[in-house]
C-alpha cells in the first residue's frame, strides 16, 4: 500500500482507548481531558474490521496504544482476535505498565509479540512527580513479567527532558547491559501539553548519543528487527539489550514513514502532527463496509504529509492532544 508520495504504509497504530490511569507532564493535563462518551468509541468489533480491510491493502503490524490501552476492559481478549487475521504479522503493545504484570502471560499467549513500556525515570519520586500519580513498583513489575512472559522485545520508551531525567541517561543505557531490554530515548516533541515549554527541555538524539559514548563507551550500529520502528539502534559492548534514538525533531524520519493511526472514535489519522484525518464510521456503517472503508484507507493516504512541521509551528491550533490521538 503506497501513498502520494510512494511510501510504503504497512503499519497501524490502533488507540483502543482515550482513557489513561496516568497524567504525564508533557502529554496530559493535571485534571486530564474530557473523556469521549462510550458510544463515540468504536467497539472490538468493528476496529478487527477496519484491521481486516487495511491487512488486505497490506498492512502487516498493528500496535495497540492509548491513552493507556490496558484501562480497556476485553483487551487481553481482543489481541486474541487480531492474532486470527490472517496476513497479519505482529501485534505490538504501547503501556505505562502499570497494570501489565497480571495479564502479561496471557497477552503473550493470545498473540501479542512485543511491547513497549514508557518509564522516563528510574527514581520512584521523579517518577510521581512526571506521571502525577503511579507507582514505578508497578511498571517494574509489569517489565519482569513481560520478560518471564516471553516477549520480545521488552522496550523501555524514554522521553529524554532536560533539567528532568537528563542525569539518568546513563544510567538507563547500563539497563541494556545487565537485562535483555531495549531503551528506546525519545526526543520531546510539542505534542500538546508540552507544546509551551518542549524547546526548554529538548535534547537531541546526537547529544543522547554523544553523553553515552563519553560516559560508557562508544555504540555499535544494530539493524531494527523487520525495519518497522522510527529508531536508529545500537548496542554497547556485551549489552544483552540495545539503545535506540528516535528523532522525531532533529531529524525527522518523515521520508521513510511507513504508519497511519486509527483513534479510539474512529477516524484514521495520516500523521500524528498533522490534523488531517478521515471519519472511518461512515464506511463502517455503509452497506458494503469493506469496500467502502478500502476506499477510505485510500483517502487518508492522500492526506499524509511530505513531512510533519513540528519544528517550525510545534502543536499549533491543534484540538486534539497526544493522548487524544493515541502515541
Amino acid at each position: 500500500m503506497l501513498d502520494h508520495i510512494g511510501r510504503h504504509i504497512d503499519y497501524l497504530r490502533i488507540s483502543v482507548t482515550d482513557k489513561c490511569n496516568l497524567r504525564c507532564i508533557y502529554c496530559m493535563p493535571e485534571e486530564g481531558i474530557p473523556s469521549k462518551d462510550h458510544h463515540d468509541i468504536l467497539r472490538f468489533e468493528e476496529i478487527l474490521q477496519i484491521v481486516r480491510v487495511g491487512v488486505a491493502l497490506g498492512v502487516q503490524k498493528v500496535r495497540l496504544t492509548g491513552g493507556e490501552p490496558l484501562v480497556r476492559k476485553g483487551l487481553v481478549d481482543f489481541v486474541g482476535e487480531l492474532a486470527a487475521i490472517p496476513g497479519l504479522r505482529q501485534i505490538a503493545l504501547t503501556t505505562n505498565g502499570t497494570l501489565l504484570a497480571p495479564v502479561a502471560d496471557q497477552l503473550r499467549r493470545n498473540g501479542l509479540g512485543r511491547v513497549n513500556i514508557s518509564l522516563d525515570t528510574l527514581r520512584d519520586s521523579l517518577y510521581q512527580r512526571v506521571t502525577r500519580r503511579g507507582n514505578i513498583q508497578a511498571v517494574w513489575a509489569g517489565v519482569e513479567a513481560a520478560l518471564e512472559a516471553g516477549l520480545q522485545p521488552v522496550k523501555l520508551n524514554v522521553v529524554a527532558i532536560r533539567g528532568v531525567n537528563d542525569d539518568e541517561i546513563l544510567e538507563f543505557a547500563e539497563l541494556t547491559i545487565r537485562r535483555p531490554l531495549h531503551v528506546r530515548f525519545i526526543e520531546l516533541m510539542p505534542i500538546g501539553e508540552s507544546d509551551s515549554w518542549w524547546s526548554q527541555g529538548y535534547i537531541s538524539a546526537f547529544d543522547l548519543k554523544t553523553t553515552i559514548e563519553r560516559g560508557i563507551s562508544p555504540l555499535a550500529p544494530v539493524e531494527e528487527e523487520m525495519g518497522f520502528g522510527p529508531a536508529v539502534n545500537f548496542a554497547l559492548p556485551s549489552a544483552q539489550g540495545t539503545i535506540g534514538f528516535i528523532s522525531a525533531i532533529s531529524n525527522h524520519f518523515c521520508n521513510r514513514c511507513n504508519r497511519v493511526r486509527l483513534t479510539a472514535d474512529g477516524k484514521l489519522r495520516p500523521c500524528l502532527q498533522d490534523s488531517g484525518e478521515i471519519d472511518l464510521r461512515p464506511g463502517l456503517a455503509s452497506e458494503d463496509p469493506e469496500r467502502n472503508l478500502a476506499e477510505l484507507w485510500i483517502q487518508a493516504l492522500q492526506l499524509k504529509p511530505v513531512q510533519h512541521r513540528m519544528a517550525g509551528s510545534s502543536w499549533g491550533n491543534q484540538c486534539r492532544l497526544m493522548s487524544d490521538i493515541g502515541g
